[in-house]
């Protein structure tokens, strides 16, 4: 099937060498979504780690302890890209609910 382009606000239809380069533009950008999704992971947790940095800190300097709890929290936070390794996982680890809040337990503390 035929594609097409708009050059000058001029619908024209693509040459070979166009509707190439644009198929494999399309093919690259699709096998790259599992790269795309496991960034955005990356980027959440770092940011509740940097979050949460402060209370490991300040249970250092008082001399005190975290709970059990927020320590396997923070584990499992570092431990997300090898608990979860395929596509699949990553949707449920980006699952968000009507209001836009990721739903999966692992980000909970």
């Amino acid at each position: 099937m035929a594609k097409y382009k708009y050059s000058n606000g001029v619908r024209v239809q693509m040459t070979t060498e166009e509707e190439n380069q644009f198929v494999a533009n399309e093919t690259a950008w699709i096998n790259a979504s599992a790269d795309r999704k496991l960034a955005e992971i990356r980027t959440i947790r770092n940011k509740l780690l940097q979050n949460t940095d402060w209370k490991v800190t300040m249970a250092k300097e008082k001399g005190t302890t975290l709970s059990s709890g927020f320590k396997t929290w923070r584990d499992n936070l570092r431990k997300i890209p090898q608990d979860y390794d395929t596509e699949t996982k990553y949707n449920e680890l980006l699952a968000r609910d009507s209001d836009g809040n990721l739903t999966h337990s692992v980000w909970s503390e």
